[in-house]
């Protein structure tokens, strides 16, 4: 089968808003390829190890590709690319250079070429993101998630996911009931359900996350640890008694943990949903937010009666620790 490889130039701090785009866009996968340089800081006190440089991308660019059927209106897309990209300066997101490129690729080109940039990493004292197809022995307190995103998600070892897991590794405790907004692969609700969460539920619009956590979730053996629903962000909780949710959605309201990884914009747009469906001293993670954002988002957490008890950063990016109350 042929497809439409649709690259786009730009950089680390708008490629996951670009990529989420594609795939709203319909894209059959998207890959996202940032700097390879080695004069990139690298953090190695957990014992992360990097390969030699596989591309000459410059430090702080990225090449986001999508693919898409020959069936598609290659046209339609590549225009609705350029305007999305051009639009993300209202967002205070620097899009870099911004140009758009199309070739025809067959799919046996791409659809697993990406796996060999993808090894076992540690993110976190204890947690270790593992693709289902590496072999890698644990040491006695390391806990593995093993991953397999396909093409419809990151490898869970860019920035604003390995913030939040840290930050989860903090503040799950065993026996709490989780909400994860906005769940993609699914790697953050395996990973509260691996620290001791009873009960995680996890929710994302987009049917594909939802296909893809359910399979995360079962190659982890979380099952009766994860519920997985479609949902646009926390309207699932809508119209519910916390017994209904209790039943229907595994978690028992209110529930001691929310973690959200998404772009602070839409993370503003909730904020009120979340502090009701948060007990009293309850914890909100929020990851994604670009570091240009930071003080909106705290002033609005505060605003809504959430005190700001951690800032982590890395690279751009921060993630938020926020109590109730």
């Amino acid at each position: 089968m042929q497809w439409h490889e649709i690259t786009i130039y730009t950089t680390e701090e708008a490629s996951e808003a670009i990529s989420h785009y594609m795939h709203e866009l319909g894209a059959g996968g998207v890959s996202i390829e940032e700097s390879g340089s080695l004069d990139r800081e690298r953090d190695t006190s957990l014992g992360q190890w990097y390969e030699k440089p596989l591309n000459n991308i410059p430090e702080g660019e990225a090449e986001i590709k999508g693919y898409f059927s020959d069936l598609s209106d290659v046209s339609a897309i590549v225009d609705q690319c350029k305007t999305f990209v051009a639009s993300l300066q209202e967002f205070e997101l620097d899009a870099g250079k911004g140009t758009v490129s199309v070739r025809q690729v067959d799919e046996e080109d791409w659809a697993t070429a990406w796996k060999q940039y993808y090894k076992p990493v540690r993110v976190s004292e204890r947690l270790t993101i593992k693709p289902t197809w590496e072999q890698y022995e644990p040491a006695p307190e390391e806990i593995v998630l093993e991953m397999d995103p396909g093409m419809a998600f990151g490898t869970g070892t860019h920035a604003t996911t390995s913030l939040c897991l840290r930050a989860l590794e903090q503040v799950v405790q065993p026996g709490d009931h989780v909400i994860d907004v906005g769940t993609g692969s699914g790697i953050l609700a395996v990973a509260s359900a691996k620290l001791g969460a009873a009960h995680v539920l996890a929710i994302d619009l987009d049917p594909v996350a939802v296909s893809s956590a359910n399979e995360n979730v079962r190659l982890n053996g979380m099952q009766d640890h994860v519920t997985v629903r479609e949902s646009d962000l926390l309207q699932v909780f809508h119209d519910q008694t916390e017994e209904q949710a209790s039943s229907t959605l595994g978690v028992r309201l209110p529930v001691r943990v929310v973690v959200a990884n998404i772009l602070a914009d839409i993370i503003l747009r909730f904020v009120d949903d979340v502090h009701q469906v948060l007990q009293q001293d309850g914890v909100y993670v929020i990851s994604g937010i670009i570091g240009s954002k930071e003080a909106e988002v705290c002033t609005v957490l505060e605003q809504k009666g959430f005190h700001i008890d951690d800032v982590q950063r890395e690279e751009d990016w921060v993630v938020l620790i926020a109590r109730k109350g």
